[in-house]
């Protein structure tokens, strides 16, 4: 794991209610896409925590955030502000920045999810050895 100085959010809460506004603002396919993935976001842990940040739901550790959901015309990402350094043997991550990642998630395209939940899961695990370790 490289040592990097961690993205810091202020007002991650428990359960933000803004987030469900938003999540129910998107109907349809792509609502039910962001819902999902942001739930399984909720439940990596009783630590998580969650804000609305740039304009989407973000999950957190603390105010170390992890992943994100957001919705677009045709397509929804599952991010993860860490995703350079996370495994990912089914080749799911997309992007070349030094640290985020994200998944792009369309409907009647079929999502390997036992693979993003695992992302997810680790993404999580990452941050929480980040915030632990220093």
């Amino acid at each position: 794991m490289v040592r990097t100085e961690l993205l810091r959010l202020n007002g991650a809460v428990g359960r933000d209610p803004a987030i469900d506004t938003w999540l129910k603002k998107h109907d349809g396919e792509l609502g039910a896409i962001a819902r999902e993935w942001f739930e399984a976001m909720r439940k990596c842990g009783d630590e998580v925590r969650e804000l609305l940040h740039d304009g989407c739901p973000v999950a957190c550790l603390g105010d170390a955030p992890f992943g994100y959901v957001n919705v677009f015309t045709s397509h929804v990402n599952v991010g993860f502000f860490q995703g350079a350094a996370l495994p990912d043997p089914a080749r799911l991550l997309q992007g070349n920045g030094k640290f985020m990642r994200h998944v792009k998630l369309k409907p009647g395209t079929v999502t390997n999810a036992p693979a993003l939940s695992k992302l997810i899961d680790s993404a999580y695990q990452d941050i929480k050895s980040r915030v632990e370790n220093g």
